[in-house]
């Protein structure tokens, strides 16, 4: 169904069929690389009719292919990837970066943006020391459980973070994931009053992160930069003490590449 204005009805310049297909170009990804038309319909919350007009759509024009059951992407859906990455600034500059400091520090730096209730990575550099989550850019974490996400949502304007908490699924992602609304936004509250997020073994065992954010001049928040440890590599304590003002540092040259005084 298509979105509705309160005030002006529904919006006769959206186009239900565009918003279908990129539905179901999105639903791919590392646990679904392969899908039947039944599971695309059921990810995507369409019908089978629609699901396999906008399948047989993307086969023709060359962002998916099929073996007559399953359907998977190609390397032209790279083009719309690309044309993101192509044309965003802060992307380009973050890169260098980030890679400056995953080769001081020889863990791994990401940068990111809230998208939904997720913080979607949009560049990130790993070191020789790699963790098990595999991320990449395009990878989401869940905003209540990472630093990128805890960061991101101390950003929005206290009443949108309270609503945005409540309204998101909670998962139990280890047996330290916060799950109570409650919980999250007494850590975001706490992210915000520090200048900095953490997250110790909640997204992963085993996986500490610290993320900072990035704002823009008038104060709004546009972007979250983190670093993430092995949990044995060395505690919070030292991990806040010794890495996070690299961290930070590397924000502060971004933000000043950016929005230059």
């Amino acid at each position: 169904m298509s979105p509705r204005n309160d005030l002006a009805g529904p919006d006769r310049d959206f186009v239900e069929a565009l918003s279908k297909g990129l539905d179901v170009l999105t639903c791919f990804g590392r646990k679904h690389s392969r899908l039947t038309l039944s599971e695309v319909a059921r990810l995507t919350g369409a019908s089978p009719a629609s699901a396999r007009r906008s399948l047989h759509t993307m086969v023709v024009r060359g962002f998916l292919e099929t073996d007559g059951k399953r359907f998977w992407m190609t390397s032209r859906s790279l083009l719309i990837a690309h044309a993101f990455l192509a044309s965003q600034p802060m992307v380009a500059l973050a890169q260098p970066l980030l890679d400056r400091l995953a080769e001081q520090t020889r863990e791994s730096a990401s940068l990111a943006h809230l998208l939904d209730d997720d913080a979607i990575i949009v560049a990130r550099a790993t070191a020789r020391r790699t963790l098990s989550t595999g991320l990449g850019i395009g990878s989401r974490l869940p905003a209540h459980a990472s630093a990128l996400g805890r960061m991101l949502l101390a950003g929005l304007e206290p009443g949108a973070m309270w609503s945005r908490v409540r309204a998101m699924s909670l998962a139990a992602l280890t047996p330290d994931t916060p799950t109570s609304a409650a919980q999250v936004i007494a850590i975001v509250d706490h992210s915000r009053s520090t200048g900095h997020a953490e997250c110790d073994n909640e997204l992963e065992v085993g996986v500490r992160s610290l993320a900072v954010a990035l704002r823009h001049p008038s104060g709004a928040t546009v972007a979250a930069m983190s670093i993430a440890v092995r949990a044995e590599r060395m505690s919070m304590q030292t991990f806040r003490s010794e890495l996070l003002p690299q961290l930070t540092n590397a924000r502060d040259r971004l933000s000043r590449m950016l929005f230059p005084s």
